[in-house]
């Protein structure tokens, strides 16, 4: 046995001696970031700074463990039969402050709430609300200009949390000591829940480590944590994924977007049928392989295939085409856009920059893309700022499963890179689209649109991993890769 095999054994046994770290009554819970994204009060949240969102802040629904929609604010809704009206009755109560929680306070709260996420994606999504109104008593209304099937989801994103000043409007309170943070759950009357004198014994304490991807695995495996959530592609090679990770390593089956978008706009990459040959020229299946993760598919389609309601218009590019056949193609039209006008030196080959995170995860990606795309006569270097890279890695878990979703990411009003007028024009035309087969269809041409502008190369679905103990019971995989805190530290009855 070597000694590498010892200290993994090693480490196995501390961690099986130390795997009741709740024994204080508290559940520890490393979070992958930092605390200044993951703690901030911007709207514009990361995947971690989400779970703390939702945790301390509510908005009129929320997102549980399975990834569904349930009440929060509001207690019950209903959804006229056209889908352009949401009705949502208040729970009972009052805001953190002591004033009361009225339908115009409410609606006040979401219109800022609304207004805060202009220039985001967000804010597309939430383009077919037209108006929120104040109703009699406890009731809201939302009236959309156009159904919007998951308007529900939408509302249940942190970003959409309804606060006011100077306390929090949801399930937990949180504390800062230091490095230190906690999170407590209100007593059940501050949650809109009926009262019950024994409620504490049903809830534990969170302590959250906001750490390094490293960090919190070191605390994990050292039995210090319950539960390691935020895990990206990027920092996959650091877990350990044989025998000894059996029952703790959760993988989520997400759909979103994982790939390259194109951000340069004169040059090579100006041109479209060059920015096809890059995408023609990766081996997706090839890079993927590295990582030996069952169930994680490629895919050169910019709309995660197998949305429900998706109407199989679209198949995959390439897909009897052998992979070199198309290395063929993308070096002969890399070196014919060359010839005509690069004014360099035409017996090196062009380099493009490429962004992306720092983590050995990411570093494998951009050698083994490095790799392909010397075949074909281009030099990926890693581009030292992203804003003045050609390509972009993005990595982002969708928020609904709709085309709409992937769609709205690529919005010229959102200046994230090269874009297409036409499929925003198009998209706009399917909401208008009552009937949903025809919006399906409609989509499905805006989705066609995108792909043959070529300003984003499609190479899979976002990986996300998490570490649970068993003793962690409410943590279930999920397609949003969101794993609500509150329900990470209730004790079931």
């Amino acid at each position: 046995m070597n000694a590498r095999h010892l200290l993994i054994l090693a480490a196995f046994g501390l961690g099986l001696a130390a795997c009741d770290s709740s024994s204080d009554g508290a559940v520890d819970v490393a979070l992958i970031g930092t605390p200044e994204s993951v703690l901030t009060t911007s709207l514009r949240l990361s995947e971690p700074a989400q779970h703390v969102r939702a945790a301390t802040q509510s908005g009129l629904v929320a997102l549980n463990a399975q990834g569904e929609t349930v009440p929060a604010l509001a207690e019950r809704w209903i959804v006229t039969d056209d889908g352009r009206s949401f009705i949502f009755r208040l729970r009972e109560g009052t805001w953190p402050d002591g004033s009361e929680l009225t339908a115009a306070s409410v609606r006040d709260a979401l219109v800022d709430a609304i207004d805060g996420l202009e220039g985001t994606s967000l804010a597309q999504d939430l383009a077919p609300v037209d108006e929120v109104r104040a109703m009699a008593g406890r009731v809201i209304e939302l009236r959309l200009s156009t159904p919007e099937p998951y308007l529900l989801q939408l509302l249940a994103q942190p970003e959409l949390a309804l606060r006011q000043p100077g306390a929090e409007t949801g399930p937990m309170t949180m504390q800062r000591d230091g490095e230190e943070i906690t999170l407590n759950f209100k007593p059940p009357l501050e949650r809109g829940l009926p009262e019950d004198e024994q409620w504490q014994e049903t809830v534990r304490e969170i302590r959250l480590h906001v750490l390094a991807a490293d960090d919190a695995i070191a605390l994990f495996d050292s039995g210090e944590a319950e539960a390691v959530i935020g895990g990206t592609l990027g920092d996959f090679p650091l877990v350990e994924t044989g025998p000894l990770s059996s029952g703790t390593l959760r993988l989520d089956s997400t759909f979103g977007l994982f790939g390259i978008q194109v951000r340069a706009e004169s040059g090579l990459l100006s041109n479209t049928g060059v920015r096809e040959g890059l995408a023609m020229a990766i081996d997706r299946p090839a890079l993927m392989a590295r990582y030996n993760i069952g169930g994680w598919v490629a895919t050169t389609r910019p709309v995660s295939p197998g949305l429900p309601g998706d109407p199989g218009l679209l198949r995959e590019r390439w897909a009897d085409q052998p992979i070199e056949e198309r290395r063929a193609e993308a070096a002969s039209r890399i070196s014919a856009w060359r010839r005509q006008f690069d004014e360099g030196d035409l017996a090196q080959p062009a380099t493009v920059t490429i962004a992306l995170g720092e983590g050995p995860g990411w570093d494998l990606l951009f050698r083994d893309l490095a790799g392909q795309l010397a075949n074909v006569g281009l030099r990926l270097e890693r581009a030292e700022d992203a804003r003045g890279a050609d390509l972009l890695l993005i990595d982002r878990v969708a928020r609904y499963p709709a085309p709409r979703w992937f769609l709205n990411q690529f919005h010229c009003s959102l200046n994230r890179g090269l874009c297409d007028e036409n499929v925003d024009a198009l998209v706009e035309a399917a909401l208008a689209e009552l009937d949903p087969t025809l919006r399906a269809r409609a989509m499905a041409q805006a989705e066609a649109e995108l792909t043959l502008a070529n300003v984003y190369i499609p190479i899979g679905a976002p990986l996300r991993w998490s570490l649970v103990r068993g003793s962690v019971d409410a943590f279930l995989p999920n397609p949003y890769a969101f794993h609500p805190l509150p329900e990470l530290a209730q004790i079931p009855r």
